[in-house]
C-alpha cells in the first residue's frame, strides 16, 4: 500500500509559531520591514502624538509596512488590503496577526498621503547609498494612467450647453404632466393625495440638471482664475520674480557641478570649503496643470471638458483610443533603472514637464547627470536652452520617428527655422550621438511595463493632488523592488575580505 506523508489541516500547534518561519528570509515582506524601520516617519507619528484621547491606533509603522508592501505587489485597494492580512501569509506578517478595517487603511493613506508619497526622497537616498543610483545616463519618458473615472462621464461644454437645453424642456414637459395628473386626481379622489412624491424619471431629470449647471459654473469659476492668474504673471513684479527663480535654479545647478569637480573620489577629507557656509539646495518649481481652452474674452470654449466623476482628469489619447487618464512623467537612471523622480499631469503634452522634471532630479540627487534623453514630445528651444544652463547635456529628439529610424537631415533647399533644433538633429545623427539615444527606450520604457504589469497602470484615487501622490507611491514602490532584488544579489554574493566588508557597511548593504 503506498504511503504519504503526514497531513493534517486541523492539527494546532504544540508551541506558538514564530511570524519569522512564515516565509522564506529573503522575502519581499521581511525587507519592507527593515526599510521602514530605517525610514523617517516623524510627519505621520506627530500626527497621533497631538491627541491622546480615544482608542489607541494601529502603529503607524505598520500601516506604512502593509501600504508599501501593497503597492510593491499591485493591491491598492483597502478592502483587498484589509482581505489579505486574513488571507495572505505576507500581509498577515507585516500586519503583525492584526486586522485593520479597510476604512481605517483608506483613513490612514488619506490622512498620510502626501508624507507617505514624500517617502519617495529616503528611499532615493537609500538606493543612492548601495550604489544603485550612477546618474550617468538618464531616461525621460511620459505614460497615460488611467483615472479612477469612465470617459463615459466627461462631456463638453458644447454637450453640456445641448444636454441643459433638453434637460430644461424635459423637466417642463414632466412637471405640466405631473401638475395635468394631479389636476385629475384631485377632480376625482380629492385634496387628500400629499403630492410631494416626484417621479423617477423627473427626479433623474433635474439631478441630471443640476450637475450640469454645476460643471459649467465650475468652468467659468476655473476660467476666471485662470485669466486672473494669466493677468498676474504678465506683471512685471511676476516676470521679475520668475526670472530670479530661473537664475537661483541654475546657480544652484551650478554649484552641483561645482562640487562635482571640487570633491575628491576617494575618502580624505577636504578642506578647501570646510568653512564655507552650505549652498541652497535646488528648489524644483510648481508643476504645470491642464488649463481650459478660452476665447479672446476669457470665456470657456465649447471645447472644454469636465468629467463628473474626476473633475481634474482629461480625456487623452493612448495607443489609439481614447481614455479618461492622467499624464506620469518618469526619470530613470540606467545603471538599475531606478526612478530618480517622479510627477504626474492632468495635460497631454510632455513639453511643460521637461524642465520641473530635470529640477527633480537635481534637487533629489544633488548631482548632475552625464546626459538626459527624451523623445520628441519635451523638445522646445527653450527647453534645451534652459537644460544647457545648468550645465546638463541633453538629447531629445526634434521630431517623431518610427523606432529604429533616424530623421533625414534637411536637403539645405528650406532655410532653416529654428538652429536649436538644427544643431539638436546633427548631435543625434553622429555616430556617438545616435548610439546613446538608442539607449532610451531601453532604460525607461521598460519601467512602464514594469510598473503595468503589476496592476498599476489605472489610479485609484481622485483629483490631481492625490492622484500625483499616489504616483509618487508607485515610483517609490518600484524602488523598493528594485532595491530588494539588489539586497538579494548581495547577500547571495557577499563581498570577499575585509575591505569589502568594510565597504558593503559603508554603503549600507548590510542590515
Amino acid at each position: 500500500m503506498k504511503t504519504y506523508r503526514e497531513y493534517q489541516p486541523r492539527q494546532g500547534f504544540l508551541l506558538p509559531p514564530s511570524p519569522l518561519d512564515w516565509l522564506p528570509a529573503d522575502h519581499l515582506a521581511y525587507f519592507i520591514l527593515e526599510t521602514v524601520a530605517q525610514l523617517d516617519l516623524s510627519r505621520i507619528t506627530s500626527y497621533y502624538e497631538r491627541e491622546r484621547r480615544g482608542f489607541p491606533p494601529h502603529d503607524p509603522r505598520m500601516m506604512t509596512a502593509l501600504l508599501l508592501y501593497a503597492y510593491c505587489v499591485g493591491v491598492p485597494s483597502s478592502r483587498k488590503i484589509e482581505t489579505c492580512t486574513h488571507e495572505d501569509i505576507a500581509f498577515r506578517v507585516l500586519a503583525g496577526n492584526t486586522h485593520p478595517d479597510h476604512t481605517y487603511i483608506s483613513e490612514f493613506r488619506r490622512i498620510h498621503l502626501d508624507a507617505l508619497a514624500a517617502l519617495f526622497v529616503q528611499v532615493l537616498k537609500l538606493c543612492q547609498r548601495m550604489g544603485l543610483v550612477k546618474l550617468g545616463v538618464v531616461a525621460l519618458d511620459g505614460t497615460k494612467l488611467k483615472a479612477n473615472a469612465s470617459k463615459h462621464k466627461a462631456m463638453s461644454l458644447a454637450r453640456m450647453k445641448e444636454e441643459q437645453a433638453r434637460l430644461e424642456k424635459k423637466v417642463a414637459e414632466l412637471l405640466a404632466a405631473a401638475e395635468a395628473a394631479d389636476a385629475q386626481e384631485d377632480a376625482q379622489y380629492g385634496r387628500g393625495r400629499r403630492g410631494d412624491e416626484l417621479p423617477e424619471e423627473l427626479r433623474h431629470a433635474q439631478s441630471r440638471l443640476e450637475r450640469i449647471r454645476a460643471a459649467q459654473a465650475e468652468l467659468l469659476a476655473e476660467a476666471a482664475a485662470q485669466a486672473e492668474e494669466k493677468q498676474e504673471s504678465q506683471s512685471e513684479d511676476a516676470q521679475t520674480a520668475a526670472v530670479l527663480d530661473e537664475m537661483a535654479r541654475i546657480e544652484s545647478a551650478s554649484n552641483l557641478r561645482h562640487d562635482k569637480k571640487e570633491s575628491p573620489d576617494s575618502d580624505d577629507d577636504s578642506d578647501s570649503d570646510s568653512d564655507d557656509e552650505p549652498r541652497p539646495p535646488l528648489q524644483p518649481g510648481e508643476l504645470p496643470t491642464n488649463r481650459i481652452p478660452v476665447d479672446k474674452h476669457g470665456t470657456p470654449k465649447d471645447s472644454a471638458q469636465r468629467n463628473f466623476t474626476d473633475a481634474d482628469s482629461r480625456i487623452m489619447i493612448d495607443k489609439g483610443a481614447f481614455v479618461q487618464a492622467y499624464n506620469g512623467h518618469l526619470a530613470v537612471d540606467s545603471e538599475h533603472q531606478i526612478i530618480v523622480a517622479a510627477a504626474l499631469s492632468n495635460q497631454a503634452p510632455d513639453a511643460e514637464y521637461f524642465i520641473p522634471m530635470l529640477d527633480r532630479v537635481l534637487a533629489g540627487c544633488a548631482q548632475i547627470p552625464e546626459a538626459v534623453l527624451a523623445d520628441a514630445g519635451f523638445f522646445s528651444d527653450a527647453n534645451v536652452r534652459r537644460a544647457q544652463a545648468r550645465g546638463v547635456d541633453v538629447y531629445i529628439a526634434p521630431a517623431r520617428t518610427p523606432h529604429g529610424e533616424k530623421e533625414p537631415l534637411p536637403d539645405g533647399k528650406e532655410p532653416c527655422k529654428s538652429p536649436m533644433k538644427e544643431a539638436m538633429r546633427e548631435k543625434l545623427q553622429s555616430e556617438p550621438g545616435d548610439a546613446l539615444y538608442r539607449r532610451r527606450k531601453a532604460i525607461v520604457e521598460p519601467v512602464n511595463g514594469q510598473i503595468k504589469s503589476r496592476g498599476l497602470g489605472k489610479l485609484s484615487l481622485r483629483g490631481l493632488p492625490k492622484a500625483r501622490a499616489e504616483w509618487s507611491l508607485i515610483a517609490l514602490s518600484h524602488n523598493l523592488l528594485k532595491l530588494h532584488k539588489a539586497r538579494r544579489v548581495q547577500r547571495q554574493s557577499p563581498p570577499h575580505g575585509p575591505a569589502g566588508a568594510d565597504r558593503a557597511v559603508r554603503r549600507g548593504l548590510d542590515p
